[in-house]
């Protein structure tokens, strides 16, 4: 189980974009994505040698996120890559997290499936068992 990526909410994926190029040196690594599951924008950005950045901007007001967006956004998940997505949910729910979205298509990632979990902390943890990124610029 190996860090995949850093999720952070923004207001703005526009805004966010800049942010993170100009200060951070990072490129766009997707185009947009709507995951119309979760009512959120989503986009890559990705630095040689460096973690990949996800970030998550509320599709509306109805968006889960929109609250978190609406206070100016913020660290919303740690993601790790698994190599086997059931295995590795039923290992983190005997060790204690809890379930929040059971595997499901995750539209940022050509529908192969994710599944979050919260852990200690309020930490909200993604796992992925794949290295598809929709929608990747060439």
């Amino acid at each position: 189980m190996n860090i995949d990526h850093i999720g952070i909410v923004v207001k703005s994926l526009d805004q966010g974009i800049k942010q993170w190029i100009k200060s951070f040196g990072y490129h766009q690594a997707t185009q947009r994505v709507l995951n119309t599951k979760q009512k959120v924008n989503v986009v890559f950005l990705e630095k040689k040698d460096s973690l990949t950045i996800k970030l998550i901007e509320p599709e509306n007001e109805d968006s889960p996120i929109y609250p978190i967006a609406k206070k100016g956004g913020g660290l919303h998940h740690i993601c790790f890559m698994v190599d086997d997505l059931e295995k590795n949910i039923n290992h983190l729910k005997e060790n204690g997290l809890f379930v929040l979205t059971p595997p499901q298509p995750g539209e940022a990632f050509n529908n192969e499936n994710i599944a979050f979990l919260l852990a200690q902390n309020n930490l909200n943890i993604e796992l992925i068992a794949t290295l598809e990124k929709a929608n990747r610029l060439q």
